[in-house]
């Protein structure tokens, strides 16, 4: 039988911006070769793959060339589909089982809020190239569970970067954020990341990197809500609320394809 599959812009109320991720709710679980050959077929920066339980969903998401532990854009894009094609009540708060513990979803009058662990960085010795890979000033050095965050001197060295990929693949770990203050008044800080290691070499909205870069700005800006803009070049923004050891997204997705997966 036919498998269906959506595709989804994910942190962005516009078709074409944000982060496009993958969705396929299975009616049951399949193997993990299978799963990874159809990320890779899809060839976005992450497909969800759901499998309905008593008490929510089995997820778990695949880059076309790795498994990961943690994604925010396809946890939002799974959670749009849930509602908006009435297979969760809009009422009723999305449960999602994954590597990374229970995670939450719900709808509020700003879109889908995402309830997600903090993973903040702790600092770090610069690692040996990675200046030499950014090529821009180097104000904070950390490592998170996850990923190295960077901080560097403004929005404009942000926007400009353009990161050597074959040295920020040797770093061992999932991707890089290098992040600075917005000169924009409605974002309070700004951010790109890079992940050649699981074969994204700029994932253009990253969700679970907030997790992060929410507690690193909530305490140099003294705020526990803000909003974020990740400057790739397709875009995309959220709100970032910090509540106890949570990190709160709440961010728009649209569905843009629809499609039938004819291969078993």
């Amino acid at each position: 039988m036919p498998q269906l599959i959506y595709q989804v812009d994910a942190f962005t109320d516009r078709p074409f911006s944000g982060n496009p991720a993958g969705v396929c709710i299975l009616p049951e679980p399949a193997g993990e070769g299978w799963m990874q050959n159809t990320a890779r077929e899809m060839n976005l920066t992450e497909t969800a793959f759901l499998v309905k339980q008593k008490d929510g969903y089995d997820l778990r998401w695949f880059t076309p060339a790795v498994e990961v532990d943690m994604c925010g854009h396809a946890t939002l894009a799974s959670s749009h589909i849930l509602y908006e094609n009435s297979l969760l009540p809009r009422s009723e708060k999305a449960r999602f089982h994954t590597k990374s513990g229970l995670l939450t979803a719900s709808c509020t009058a700003e879109g889908i809020e995402l309830d997600f662990p903090a993973t903040p960085a702790e600092p770090c010795p610069v690692p040996d190239g990675m200046a030499a890979a950014l090529k821009a000033p180097i104000l904070f050095m950390g490592k998170s569970r996850f990923d190295y965050l960077v901080e560097t001197d403004s929005e404009k060295s942000v926007r400009s970067l353009e990161p050597d990929m074959s040295i920020l693949k040797k770093f061992g770990v999932r991707g890089v954020m290098v992040t600075a203050a917005s000169d924009l008044p409605e974002y309070d800080f700004v951010s790109r990341f890079f992940a050649p290691g699981a074969g994204i070499n700029e994932d253009p909205v990253t969700g679970s990197a907030h997790c992060c870069l929410g507690p690193f700005w909530g305490e140099r800006l003294g705020k526990q809500v803000m909003r974020a803009f990740q400057a790739s070049a397709r875009g995309g923004s959220m709100q970032v609320r910090l509540h106890g050891d949570r990190v709160l997204l709440t961010g728009k997705a649209v569905t843009v394809l629809r499609c039938e997966l004819i291969i078993s």
